[in-house]
């Protein structure tokens, strides 16, 4: 179902989920997909205790050798011009999805999403956000409730230590991808880690 497909794979600054996340590009790569990267700035210059970003970009163009997205200028070209089958955003963290759920389109990863979305194609999303079960639950809900927008599945990461946050099940990325090139979300959405 994949394999052929042009795939948008927009990176957030959840760093710590990119262990996660990198082995599901991967697998979008071995099953034949064609992968381009869409990286909004701040994945491209911070370091942070979970590793420094140039080591994460050049993992990256180990996996797909499609050039990276990462100016508005270079997300442009992806509505009419070079339309995506697919775009997934993960991790998509709480300030993306507060921007996209209120249409502010202010990164490269979010221009591909909305070009996505006007081309009538499916947009995944992964979310890992603090503040999930907080003010930005809204957000989310919105988006829930978007034509065209679906959900690897999610739950919960840590109700002791982070009651709010929610973390998608990267692992359901694959299954979840083929469901939304069918119209369709995976289910359940709301899962116990």
């Amino acid at each position: 179902m994949l394999k052929g497909k042009h795939i948008g794979f927009g990176l957030t600054g959840s760093h710590c989920t990119f262990d996660a996340v990198y082995p599901q590009i991967e697998n979008l790569v071995e099953l034949g997909a064609k992968v381009t990267p869409f990286l909004t700035y701040t994945v491209e210059t911070t370091d942070t205790k979970f590793g420094d970003s140039g080591d994460w970009m050049k993992r990256l163009q180990t996996i797909t050798s499609e050039p990276f997205v990462n100016s508005m200028v270079k997300a442009e070209p992806f509505g009419p011009k070079t339309p995506l089958d697919l775009m997934i955003i993960a991790p998509m963290t709480g300030n993306s999805i507060s921007k996209f759920a209120n249409a502010m389109t202010d990164s490269p990863v979010l221009m591909g999403a909305k070009a996505t979305l006007r081309n009538g194609k499916p947009v995944l999303l992964g979310i890992s956000t603090n503040d999930g079960l907080g003010l930005n639950g809204v957000n989310i809900m919105r988006l829930m409730a978007t034509k065209n927008i679906y959900f690897i599945p999610y739950g919960q990461d840590d109700h002791v230590k982070k009651p709010n946050s929610l973390v998608a099940h990267m692992d359901q990325l694959i299954p979840a991808a083929e469901a939304a090139m069918h119209g369709n979300q995976l289910q359940p959405v709301l899962v116990q880690k």
